[in-house]
């Protein structure tokens, strides 16, 4: 009867065994990843006050483009092969552990596994794609909504008691489409900061660079590309203000939520 048990709960899970297998692993590549995008961002501080003086990201940059000029490279070959294991291993575990029925369990793995720095009183719904976990914060009683898309390859940071919607995406980099090889330059990258009770509607898109201040409001179907000014209301492609949000703001989620949901 036990062996029965057993089995059955294998079949059952069966779908979550590869991550059990390889969080571990996966855990390592996130704190090299975070070591790596901290001392990055270490350098461009130091770097933004001498703008002749050539940024790790240009460097890289103008490698890259030699590169391409060179033709055939093995090496460089090599290199995307790996890249691209590691990244589908990468994505293939994010997507297992977003659907799992426990919050306890999803914030488990999110803030030991993914490394992401979320306080205990936050919420993530079903169906979240947390890309880049090591460089994402959020703070206490924030809600993040269903299948909401978190890309925190240059730092996504969350204030407190902040509520996104379901479906909102927030992307830290994008492509150049002036660029000769379609790559991402230093101007269609950076960080995302989303201050205290700010609140983003359902499907609303988020882009680079952008500040939404405390108490802001972006109403559904918006894209911002530009920052949001404390307690604004903003709507519209692109988002522009169109109201002013009550400064007497006093709610505090506490993090209850829905059981297996």
């Amino acid at each position: 009867m036990k062996i029965l048990f057993f089995i059955v709960l294998l079949y059952i899970f069966r779908r979550y065994l590869a991550f059990i297998v390889l969080c571990v692993p996966l855990r390592i590549v996130n704190q090299r990843s975070r070591v790596a995008f901290l001392a990055e961002k270490k350098d461009n501080s130091l770097n933004a006050c001498c703008e002749k003086l050539p940024t790790p990201m240009n460097l890289a940059l103008q490698k890259n483009e030699n590169e391409h000029a060179s033709g055939f490279s093995l090496a460089r070959v090599l290199k995307k092969k790996i890249f691209c294991i590691i990244y589908g291993y990468s994505k293939y575990l994010i997507y297992t552990i977003k659907y799992f029925p426990s919050h306890v369990v999803r914030n488990w793995v999110y803030k030991y596994i993914f490394l992401v720095d979320c306080h205990p009183n936050s919420t993530i719904y079903f169906g979240c794609e947390i890309r880049a976990g090591y460089s994402l914060h959020i703070g206490r009683g924030s809600i993040i909504g269903d299948n909401c898309i978190l890309d925190a390859r240059q730092g996504i940071y969350i204030g407190e008691n902040v509520n996104l919607s379901s479906e909102v995406h927030l992307w830290t980099e994008s492509h150049d489409m002036n660029d000769p090889y379609f790559r991402g330059s230093p101007s269609k990258r950076g960080a995302i900061y989303v201050g205290s009770r700010a609140w983003l509607g359902a499907n609303v898109t988020v882009l680079d660079n952008v500040k939404i201040g405390e108490g802001a409001v972006v109403c559904a179907g918006a894209v911002v590309t530009k920052d949001v000014e404390p307690f604004a209301v903003v709507a519209g492609i692109p988002a522009k203000k169109i109201g002013e949000r009550s400064h007497d703001l006093k709610y505090e989620f506490d993090g209850s939520h829905v059981l297996f949901y």
